[in-house]
């Protein structure tokens, strides 16, 4: 949970920036960048390695945090939120056909242990998951309030990628920890019948 909330530090920056400087984006953004390459490095000193989240998420906002501060245009931004879900899903997408494990097995089966569909199901959800952020992300921003001004859209925009976005998340993780925690029940009831 604490790295959970540790990885969403340079969104809470970005956020509490954009309400501290009365609403600017680029201030915000600017922040976002400093705090995600601060974020990084600590990761590295502390681990002396990165974890490729670590290192998209640098990419991403490097790129379109740049392209939002060079055109001063919070079109770039906006985008990013969804392109980097898309990355992820792609990437977890991917992983059911490279190897023997995908994504998921790799991160999760030295503390538990699912038969292989349960693997590919969870797997499965994370991706449309991610895809599904990426879509919701791209209605908040360009095509929610469409009769409000640009100012108040973008305001929207910001409350959302925080507390929608963080609370879609929060949400997911419990109702996977739910999915879990039934077959683990079913995988142990096995176990036992299988020594009785």
């Amino acid at each position: 949970m604490l790295k959970f909330i540790y990885d969403f530090l340079p969104i809470i920056i970005f956020f509490g920036t954009y309400k501290l400087t009365d609403n600017d984006i680029y201030a915000a953004t600017t922040a976002a960048i400093i705090a995600t390459i601060l974020h990084t490095a600590i990761q590295w000193f502390m681990h002396k390695k990165l974890e490729n989240q670590h290192i998209i998420n640098l990419v991403v906002i490097l790129f379109f945090g740049g392209l939002t501060l060079l055109f001063q245009d919070d079109t770039f931004i906006k985008w990013k939120v969804t392109v980097i879900n898309w990355i992820f899903a792609l990437a977890l997408l991917g992983s059911q056909f490279i190897g023997k494990k995908n994504i998921i097995q790799r991160q999760l089966d030295k503390a538990i242990q699912l038969p292989a569909p349960i693997w590919v199901r969870l797997n499965m959800m994370w991706v449309a998951f991610f895809l599904f952020c990426g879509l919701i992300n791209l209605y908040v921003a360009f095509f929610y309030g469409l009769e409000l001004s640009a100012e108040a859209r973008q305001a929207i925009w910001v409350d959302f990628k925080m507390y929608g976005m963080l609370g879609l998340t929060f949400a997911f993780m419990i109702s996977q920890i739910i999915y879990l925690q039934r077959h683990m029940l079913v995988e142990e009831k096995v176990e036992e019948e299988e020594t009785t």
